[in-house]
């Protein structure tokens, strides 16, 4: 393979730090990143020829701009100087091509502020958006989902054996993903016309606050094995990142919001073997990195998320500012399968009938009796639909009718699934100053309509009543009641 000595210790010159893999070295300078591609050939990738790194690091510049346009300056030629040495743009022959980008804080990284305790729902919710927004812009890469999944858990397989690992625990992880691929092998074909070129590699360490925006960067230029995937598959990695990392309510939140947002809902069934999938790879990589410790950490994950699970429903009622949303996002992460359960909130589905983002308000008449009818029919058919893909199901509704009580009830029944429904009370100066404090969320509910409920006839409340409490208080009752072991429990 060439040296690159020479270019290396050009680039070095005025680096105050430098971040280096197997693949490349980036070089920090002040308010400026030079990424060298080293000269090598693996496997998965070949960077052996000056052509073909100055061709990766045009398409890298490319692709990234997709995300991260900010970041990504160009592409620089290292040209032979007159003198003989070595300088940036020159008119002399090329040496070498280094991608060019704007520093950032390294604290920055959501990696960084994950380290931190500083992830908050509100940039999750921004970048789940703006991945979403990405998918649906990407182009599409039509092929064969199930054979593309089976070369990587075949793959897994190899280099999972060279790690030293525990024998029976990568057996059970190999099994686990090859019976799992079995039993999604059908629709993971038919979901091959929704592959795109995605990201590949999208991790916390691969996303930064920029400027207040979470933005998404290094993707996958090598290699369209690893880059033109299902868009779950994609999604599937930031959710393994953070259920590794003990952070299950924020991959629960990332993953309801995500399917809230696109017509991904259909692929609900492949998402633990998905998750599963990524964390074997990333426990061979750890491996290979001499951090077997933190691989086998992977692996157990790999396992959990395939453990046998039995879907449930659980629906909660009550008056605008109870806290059913509160309780809801609590409750997600502790419901098998992973990444948690599938929350159906009837507000956001209010939003998504009238083809307007989760945010945006409706006016008056988006609330008529009409309206409510075809959101609970909607709430109903998409819970039915998650239920039979093998998820669990929090139902989020007023329910202030007898009638749309029973048919989440009747629905567990037909279904045969275990239901336990919920209904939470507060006092009215609770609800009111809830309401009054409501920013930036899904439900346009105000004083008025909590008005307005309270005067209807609710009929006879059969689910179980909990009052105002902490939400860890509640989400502790809940899972009492229904006899639910937490996921959180048995990571």
């Amino acid at each position: 393979m060439p040296d690159q000595d020479e270019v290396i210790a050009f680039l070095a010159q005025g680096e105050d730090a430098r971040a280096e893999t197997h693949i490349s070295i980036v070089f920090l300078h002040p308010g400026i990143a030079y990424k060298l591609k080293r000269a090598v050939r693996l496997p998965y990738l070949d960077y052996s020829t000056l052509a073909r790194r100055q061709a990766f690091c045009e398409a890298e510049l490319a692709l990234n701009r997709r995300t991260a346009p900010a970041l990504y300056l160009g592409v620089r030629a290292i040209t032979r100087a007159a003198a003989g040495g070595l300088e940036f743009d020159g008119p002399g022959a090329p040496v070498e091509y280094v991608v060019a980008m704007r520093r950032f804080a390294e604290a920055d990284l959501l990696e960084s502020l994950a380290k931190a305790g500083r992830l908050t729902a509100p940039l999750l919710r921004d970048l789940t958006d703006a991945i979403a927004a990405f998918h649906a812009a990407a182009e599409p890469a039509l092929r064969d989902g199930a054979a593309l999944l089976r070369g990587v858990i075949a793959g897994n397989a190899e280099r999972l054996a060279q790690c030293g690992f525990d024998p029976a625990l990568v057996a059970a992880v190999n099994a686990s993903c090859r019976a799992a691929l079995a039993a999604q092998a059908k629709l993971l074909t038919a979901r091959g016309a929704k592959i795109r070129r995605c990201h590949g590699d999208l991790h916390l360490g691969n996303i930064v606050l920029w400027q207040g925006r979470p933005l998404i960067f290094d993707c996958i230029e090598f290699s369209d094995d690893f880059a033109c995937i299902d868009p779950l598959y994609d999604l599937a990695f930031l959710l393994m990142d953070l259920l590794r990392r003990g952070e299950g309510g924020f991959a629960a939140l990332v993953a309801n919001r995500y399917l809230d947002r696109t017509a991904e809902a259909g692929g609900l069934a492949a998402l633990p073997l998905f998750i599963a999938v990524r964390a074997a790879i990333r426990a061979h990589v750890r491996a290979a990195q001499g951090k077997a410790g933190e691989g086998a950490g992977y692996l157990a994950l790999a396992v959990a998320a395939l453990a046998p699970a039995t879907p449930r429903l659980l629906a909660i009622g009550g008056f605008s500012g109870a806290g059913k949303s509160t309780l809801a996002a609590a409750l997600a992460p502790e419901l098998a399968p992973m990444p948690g359960a599938r929350v159906l909130r009837s507000d956001v589905l209010r939003k998504t009938l009238h083809g307007v983002t989760p945010e945006t308000r409706l006016p008056e008449s988006a609330y008529t009796r009409a309206m409510n009818a075809k959101v609970y029919a909607r709430l109903y058919e998409e819970a039915e639909a998650a239920l039979q893909a093998g998820a669990s199901v929090i139902l989020d509704a007023a329910f202030l009718r007898g009638e749309e009580r029973a048919a989440a009830e009747a629905l567990a029944a037909r279904l045969g699934v275990a239901f336990h429904g919920v209904w939470l009370e507060a006092p009215d100066e609770v609800l009111a100053a809830r309401l009054e404090a409501r920013r930036g969320d899904a439900s346009d509910a105000g004083v008025e309509v909590l008005r307005r409920q309270q005067a209807l006839e609710t009929g006879a409340i059969t689910w179980a009543r909990l009052r105002a409490a902490p939400v860890e208080a509640l989400r502790a009752a809940v899972l009492a009641q229904a006899r639910i072991e937490p996921v959180s429990m048995k990571r």
